[in-house]
């Protein structure tokens, strides 16, 4: 968060800017580390000391141990009701996905604000990593589209039971529906969360103003805003978590399409 005179910028916590305002150029490209790139590798240690503490295989298993299991068992069951056995294969990657997402998530929500100079970064609050987040999941269900059926995939778009002299016309409109899930994947993610963050700076903005303008109804509105900002801290934790289950949810349903052409 950023000041603004009595308030606060709600838009400066998505710039992406050199890690202590150090830029690295070479070759005419810009090669510094960001706060994007430096959460990123934040949140790649966290997942990995998580899952390193769970992994130790005891007889008896620890709190660690049955967290760890207990995330990787919930994926597991997930991906195979709905793709089937064949889901194995795919678990790794669903799991991956689920576990970036929702740590990147939660480590966007750590405040970082009351510290001078720092802020939090939500790294799938860009687009741009979202993006590509959705747009390897959609070449993953085409690869395995075309390498499982191949043009016999297109069948996907013709539902059974389709009449001939419709056949055209919904060809198209499914085909038009498959091709817009990668963006409305990715769009999803980051409108949840850069909404969320957002919502959180203007009410921390209403507690600058109103502490700034003295007794009275200024600190009331304060004091209103902080509940508020309590409240939709704890909504964003839950929003956190439902936005990494959705996108692990849709891939998988998109996997089968791809497995079984449902």
């Amino acid at each position: 968060m950023a000041a603004d005179g009595p308030g606060i910028d709600p838009m400066h916590q998505f710039l992406v800017e050199p890690v202590m305002g150090h830029r690295l150029a070479f070759g005419g490209y810009d090669l510094s580390f960001t706060n994007s790139a430096l959460f990123m590798v934040i949140v790649f240690a966290a997942l990995w000391l998580f899952m390193l503490g769970g992994m130790k295989r005891a007889l008896v298993p620890g709190r660690w141990q049955i967290a760890v299991e207990g995330v990787t068992n919930f994926v597991s069951s997930m991906v195979q009701a709905n793709i089937g056995a064949e889901g194995r294969r795919f678990t790794p990657y669903v799991f991956s996905l689920f576990m970036f997402i929702l740590f990147a998530n939660l480590i966007g929500l750590i405040p970082l604000g009351v510290v001078p100079g720092w802020h939090p970064f939500t790294v799938t609050s860009h687009i741009t990593v979202t993006a590509v987040l959705a747009f390897v999941s959609f070449a993953i269900v085409l690869i395995v589209g075309f390498a499982r059926h191949g043009f016999h995939f297109f069948s996907l778009f013709v539902p059974l039971g389709t009449p001939k002299v419709m056949i055209p016309l919904i060809f198209v409109i499914e085909l038009a529906s498959f091709l817009v899930r990668p963006f409305s994947l990715g769009l999803r993610l980051f409108v949840a969360m850069t909404a969320g963050h957002i919502l959180l700076d203007v009410f921390a903005s209403f507690v600058v103003q109103g502490l700034n303008s003295g007794p009275g109804i200024g600190w009331l509105v304060s004091l209103l805003s902080f509940v508020m900002i309590v409240g939709v801290s704890a909504l964003e934790l839950l929003v956190s978590a439902i936005q990494a289950y959705v996108f692990a949810l849709l891939t998988s349903l998109y996997l089968n399409d791809a497995v079984n052409l449902h």
